[in-house]
């Protein structure tokens, strides 16, 4: 650097040091890294759930549940309808490692059979409120006005209405004609509006968004830029709250069961056995204690997945741990 001293008719003229191009790496820099892997939410989402034990396990005793309700002869060859009144009450013997039942049947194949009942339930629940809660809170959230003020008030009706209390009283009405089918849609009539709730929320977050503006941009009509853009990138939240209310369907069925206004009594069902079962719980409690651990276990497991899959679907719980 040069400079000369100010005055009249003087300049000062200045140096200027540029570092050379292999000094500054502009290139490596504004490189794409094409070894990365690629990421999404979903991506990111198993990344997150395959390192945690919860989830393996809930998801591991989930597809044991599945099985024995889909071939339960594999895991027992008694008849669950095959009592006699010699055994009542008895304890574990040969063939029968849980004993019998006040009416000689045997528990341990009732509760294998029985569970093919209450996921039957629970998984035409789930079909029916999600149905109704991802049509209702999708066009609540997108399209807004009159149509989310109509279908908002609507849900609000139903919400107000313990599900529980409407399914007591839908099957008292039909008493003569209780069955899976009915008591599904006894409870899953009045349980949909918690889906809708949580899918419009997220749509109307995500409908806002710059890819939704693009592809209006495009010319992409609204019902296309709803089921292409914006309700795949909604539904997270409602796989979660999905998994969560499967559990609570199979309880409702129980409950039911329970109070007598269920399935009939000759059908079986872990709601059933444990209705039947407490007359004797002072005197043999294993009657009421194995139904009660195998739907213990089978709710548990499906909170436990819901859980799992809320923390890792979302981004922020992901960033605070």
């Amino acid at each position: 650097m040069s400079s000369e001293t100010p005055g009249a008719g003087t300049t000062r003229s200045a140096n200027h040091y540029v570092a050379d191009v292999e000094e500054t790496p502009i290139a490596s820099i504004d490189a794409v890294d094409l070894d990365e892997k690629p990421s999404n939410l979903w991506i990111d989402a198993w990344r997150d759930l395959r390192h945690r034990p919860m989830f393996w396990i809930s998801s591991i005793l989930i597809l044991f549940i599945v099985f024995v309700a889909i071939f339960p002869t594999v895991f027992t060859q008694v008849d669950p309808r095959a009592c006699d009144l010699a055994f009542s009450n008895a304890g574990p013997a040969a063939g029968h490692p849980l004993g019998y039942t006040k009416q000689g049947c045997d528990i341990y194949s009732r509760i294998v059979h029985g569970a093919s009942t209450s996921l039957s339930v629970g998984i035409i629940v789930i079909l029916l409120t999600t149905i109704a809660g991802v049509v209702f809170g999708a066009l609540a959230g997108f399209f807004g006005g009159f149509v989310d003020t109509v279908l908002s008030r609507a849900g609000d009706i139903f919400f107000s209405i313990p599900y529980i209390l409407a399914a007591v009283v839908i099957m008292s009405v039909f008493s003569e004609n209780r069955n899976i089918l009915v008591i599904a849609l006894a409870i899953g009539a009045f349980a949909w509006p918690s889906t809708a709730r949580v899918l419009r929320s997220e749509v109307l977050r995500v409908k806002n968004a710059d890819f939704v503006m693009a592809a209006q941009a495009t010319g992409l009509s609204r019902m296309g830029i709803l089921f292409k853009h914006v309700l795949p990138n909604s539904i997270a939240p409602v796989i979660v709250v999905t998994t969560l209310s499967l559990g609570a369907a199979i309880t409702a069925e129980a409950t039911l069961s329970f109070l007598g206004v269920g399935l009939p009594g000759q059908t079986m069902s872990w709601g059933n056995d444990i209705s039947q079962a407490q007359r004797d719980l002072r005197t043999d409690p294993q009657v009421l204690i194995y139904p009660s651990i195998a739907l213990t276990t089978t709710v548990l497991s499906f909170i436990l997945l819901g859980e799992s899959l809320r923390d890792a679907l979302d981004p922020k719980a992901r960033a605070l741990r």
